[in-house]
């Protein structure tokens, strides 16, 4: 395979500059991950930054804690989950098929192991 290094740096400035969009995006972006039906609910934006909880006062009617707990931890992992959606979706609409020169990195959205 072939590279030629002036390809590379032709592209670069405009890799960046998509970069750059991306993480404004990523600032903008807002999920909801639920549990419980909807008791527990976490906000959260690109950056994988917690906004928001809201527990619905039946949640902690019962003074069960644990399962409250329980709760948080499915609504945040919820919220993460959807973050990385939208990642994936967005890498792929700025590379489709994946960063030129870096595929093959396991477990990075836009970059097929």
């Amino acid at each position: 395979m072939n590279i030629n290094p002036f390809d590379i740096l032709k592209n670069a400035q405009k890799i960046q500059e998509q970069m750059g969009n991306f993480q404004e995006k990523l600032g903008g972006l807002r999920v909801t991950g639920s549990a419980g039906g909807g008791m527990v609910e976490v906000d959260m934006n690109g950056r994988m930054e917690v906004l928001a909880v809201r527990i619905a006062p039946e949640a902690m009617e019962d003074g069960d804690r644990e399962m409250l707990q329980d709760l948080v931890a499915a609504a945040f992992t919820n919220a993460m989950e959807k973050v990385k959606e939208a990642i994936t979706r967005e890498v792929g609409g700025i590379f489709p098929g994946g960063v030129p020169g870096l595929q093959g990195i396991p477990g990075m959205p836009g970059f097929p192991a």
